[in-house]
């Protein structure tokens, strides 16, 4: 039976993945803002924040699809009533959970935060592999609001121990995350 970082793995593609060694640390850090929900059926790892949660994983075993799984783990976290925030990667019409994805965060009530360029660095393949940030909240957040919250994720998450774990440095987060009002991009979550 494969254990929650080899589901992880086995689903997401490798341009996305942190190294085990990455997410265990995270996960033994004192300040404990970094958690994992496991059961047979999911795995999700998120960050919470004073003034947000950072869903950094979450994954649906396929047989548990379309059962509300994932719309449960949802409510756990909307309960805390704090904006969420996730990555996803850019449509591809070659992978069908890319849009299956989109759909189901469309349906749980997500926006697209599309003036936010997140020009990510590949932990794994050391390439830039561009990720869209989308969020949910009760209140009507400013795209700016969730920049201030996405750096500080970038900062405590993303290149968390960079060094210690990969050897090296990742891009600063004024060169990773950019915020551009006038941003020409479609919003994934319109159909």
């Amino acid at each position: 039976m494969m254990n929650w970082y080899e589901k992880l793995n086995e689903y997401f593609p490798i341009e996305e993945m942190k190294s085990k060694k990455h997410m265990e640390l995270l996960l033994e850090d004192p300040n404990g803002f970094y958690q994992k929900d496991e059961g047979s059926e999911h795995v999700m790892i998120y960050a919470e924040f004073d003034t947000c949660i950072f869903v950094d994983y979450l994954w649906v075993a396929a047989e548990s699809r379309g059962h509300g799984t994932g719309h449960k783990l949802m409510d756990k976290l909307k309960q805390k009533m704090k904006p969420i925030l996730l990555e996803v990667e850019p449509i591809d019409p070659n992978v069908i959970d890319t849009n299956r994805r989109l759909n189901f965060y469309q349906r749980e009530g997500f926006k697209h935060a599309k003036s936010i360029i997140f020009l990510n660095h590949s932990f794994q393949t050391k390439e830039i592999a561009p990720l869209e940030i989308l969020y949910w909240s009760l209140e009507d957040e400013k795209q700016g609001f969730i920049f201030e919250q996405m750096k500080k994720i970038y900062q405590s998450v993303h290149i968390y121990k960079s060094l210690e774990i990969y050897g090296r440095e990742f891009g600063d987060v004024d060169e990773v995350l950019q915020l551009d009002e006038n941003r020409n991009t479609r919003d994934l979550l319109t159909v």
